[in-house]
């Protein structure tokens, strides 16, 4: 398990940006499940939506994004670098992800060639998927 100080070791993302709590499971260039805490102090929630508080879902998909990263950047000689987003497909939005929930992202590396990859992604809460897709990702210095 990594905590918050360790996370902030691999991936250069800072709060408020920082969208990964802790890992739970990490298999370097291969697989990670973290967890985000999602609370109603979120900046994202004053505007999204006032009244009825909405996890944007570019926001999860950022969140899946880093714990990605994370499994790259454990690879040995990928610390340091950073991991872009080069493409996401088949995105499914199946469930509003709201204050107190706790997000599980779930990464699994797929295909990985020199600084490129594909990888499955899913957001749950409890045993919902909220999200699910496949990113593309490209390694840059």
């Amino acid at each position: 398990m990594l905590n918050i100080d360790e996370i902030q070791k691999i991936i250069p993302h800072r709060p408020p940006f920082l969208l990964l709590d802790r890992v739970d499971e990490l298999e370097p260039g291969k697989k990670a499940v973290g967890r985000k805490c999602v609370t109603m102090n979120e900046p994202y929630f004053v505007g999204h939506f006032p009244g009825k508080a909405v996890m944007p879902g570019v926001i999860i998909l950022e969140a899946l994004a880093q714990t990605g990263a994370l499994v790259m950047l454990t690879v040995e000689g990928n610390a340091g670098k950073l991991v872009y987003f080069g493409g996401m497909d088949k995105v499914k939005f199946k469930r509003q992800v709201i204050p107190g929930d706790v997000l599980t992202l779930e990464v699994e590396i797929i295909k990985s060639k020199g600084n490129f990859g594909v990888g499955t992604a899913v957001a749950k809460v409890e045993d919902q998927v909220a999200v699910e897709a496949v990113f593309t990702f490209a390694i840059g210095e």
